[in-house]
């Protein structure tokens, strides 16, 4: 598979012809089949770390309406609904660093609770979870967990200071140890290069993700962020081509940014793309 110079190499091809030849790859090493997924915002606000792109970190100047964890019985409500509506996979997203203990064994009766009413296939991103909570997790019934590595290591201080490259890779690998699939991808338009975008994906390839999910940064007001220009659709495109390249068998998805494209996606998911974030975002 290309390494990080070849992948630069192809970064320099035309856009177009970058799309169409990922779009092959895909079909080749993946079929048709698009993934969905769903996610529930299942505890918002209150974040203690600095992650300069985000709305909920402690760096955020407009207030959100902070929640603690929802109720089990309100999550397996949400996951068996976005099953009614065909969605894969059902992910329980949660703020802050990691969750509690005590969190983890709500999130695990959500679990149960979904396990008694749909075969939905769960998922979780809730920090940086330690090996014993994310065996309990998986032995609950959640298949796939998900730590965004967001950028490479050399421009990930850059984004954040209050945790760490290594804390992220170190979770990731307690999730797989686990017995989980694992999920790890990024923000492209961070301030970052085309090269700490494949630097980032080789790092994920290396740890034998099974997904990859693409956000493309939205400058949100009140954020670090909020003035920083919006990447061009032909970048965009151009990173999920060289991302299909680096990665042929993953489910390389479209997360957070969708919005931001002129066709809603259309051109993107013709750029190597097989799988998409449905429903609401964060």
């Amino acid at each position: 598979m290309p390494n990080e110079e070849e992948g630069m190499r192809l970064a320099e091809e035309n856009t177009d012809e970058l799309a169409s030849a990922a779009s092959e790859l895909r079909r080749h090493f993946t079929g048709e089949k698009m993934h969905l997924c769903a996610i529930v915002n299942a505890k918002n606000g209150c974040c203690g770390e600095d992650c300069k792109f985000c709305a909920q970190s402690r760096l955020a100047k407009n207030a959100l309406k902070s929640y603690k964890l929802l109720p089990p019985e309100e999550m397996a409500e949400k996951a068996v609904s976005n099953y009614k509506d065909g969605m894969e996979r059902f992910a329980f997203v949660t703020s802050g660093r990691a969750l509690t203990d005590s969190e983890v064994e709500t999130l695990c009766e959500a679990c149960r609770l979904i396990r008694q009413k749909c075969s939905v296939k769960l998922c979780a991103s809730s920090g940086l979870l330690t090996y014993s909570q994310l065996q309990k997790l998986h032995n609950a019934g959640i298949t796939r967990y998900h730590c965004n590595l967001e950028t490479s290591r050399r421009f990930f201080p850059n984004i954040c200071t209050t945790h760490t490259y290594d804390e992220k890779i170190q979770t990731l690998k307690n999730a797989k140890a686990a017995g989980m699939e694992i999920c790890s991808g990024g923000i492209i338009g961070l301030g970052e290069n085309m090269r700490d975008r494949i630097e980032m994906v080789l790092t994920q390839r290396a740890l034998g993700v099974s997904s990859v999910p693409v956000n493309v940064l939205n400058p949100i007001p009140g954020t670090p962020f909020e003035k920083d220009a919006r990447l061009s659709y032909d970048e965009i495109r151009k990173t999920i081509s060289v991302f299909r390249f680096l990665l042929p068998k993953a489910e390389i998805r479209f997360a957070g940014g969708r919005i931001l494209t002129p066709d809603k996606g259309r051109l993107a998911i013709e750029s190597g793309l097989n799988a998409l974030i449905s429903g609401n975002m964060l």
